[in-house]
This record gives structure tokens, C-alpha cells and sequence, in this order.
């Protein structure tokens, strides 16, 4: 099965120093202007998805990350392969990876036709 986002060495190795600190963690990127078009990080329990936000996945070593995004970026974004990194920098947000020297962004790229068939079904969550 393909999956529909992944995440390069930095970012996993910043995932894993974060949750070890903070516990669950999630992503949203919103797809809107300014902080929404790069992926904001936060603790699970200070997030409310709304009933359009789509799971991604899950990301890090022990898979404690969740990956949403908003349904226009999706609806957007939906035939491409997330690939979430981290860069030296600041995110200059209120995420999470803001003062670790390390800035989450993410990159895209096109599934090939044959990826597309197998990527699983589409998982919106609604409200808690």
C-alpha cells in the first residue's frame, strides 16, 4: 500500500526528541496563507479537528505524530506524496520545533499512476 506522507531522517529524529518531551504530537497544515501553508506542530491534546481534516498518517519511530491537513489543501494536494523535513532555521510560530534550531517543512511530489491505486482511502476525523 503507498502511503501518502512520509518523513526524511531530520524530521523523524526532530519527531522523536519532541514527543519524548511532549508526548503525541500532531501536524495540521491548513494550506491557507502565511503560517497555514507550512506544517504547525502541537501537542495532540490542544488539537480539535474539524470534521473535514484529513489524516495523512502517522509519522516518528514509534508512530506518536499525527499528520492532518485541511480538506482544500487536500482536495488541492490529494495526488501528491507529503514528505515532511526539517531544515536548520526557525519556524518563527508557535509550533513546537520553534527554538529547536529546526524548522518542519514539507515538500511534495507526484504519485506515479501506478502509487495512486494503491494509496488507502481517504480518513476524515471530525470532532472529539
Amino acid at each position: 500500500m503507498a502511503e501518502r506522507v512520509s518523513a526524511t531522517p531530520p524530521a523523524i529524529a526532530l519527531i522523536d526528541q519532541l514527543t519524548a518531551q511532549y508526548g503525541e504530537i500532531i501536524f495540521l497544515q491548513s494550506g491557507g496563507c502565511c503560517e497555514g501553508s507550512g506544517p504547525l506542530c502541537m501537542p495532540a491534546n490542544e488539537f480539535h479537528p474539524s470534521p473535514s481534516d484529513v489524516v495523512l498518517g502517522k509519522l516518528g519511530t514509534e508512530q506518536k505524530a499525527t499528520f492532518y491537513v485541511g480538506d482544500s489543501h487536500f482536495t488541492f494536494a490529494e495526488n501528491m506524496h507529503t514528505i515532511l523535513d526539517a531544515q536548520p532555521g526557525s519556524s518563527g510560530s508557535f509550533s513546537l520545533d520553534c527554538g529547536s534550531g529546526f524548522a518542519f517543512i514539507t515538500k511534495g511530489r507526484l504519485y506515479a499512476d501506478e502509487e495512486l491505486a494503491l494509496l488507502p482511502p481517504v480518513e476524515r476525523v471530525g470532532l472529539r
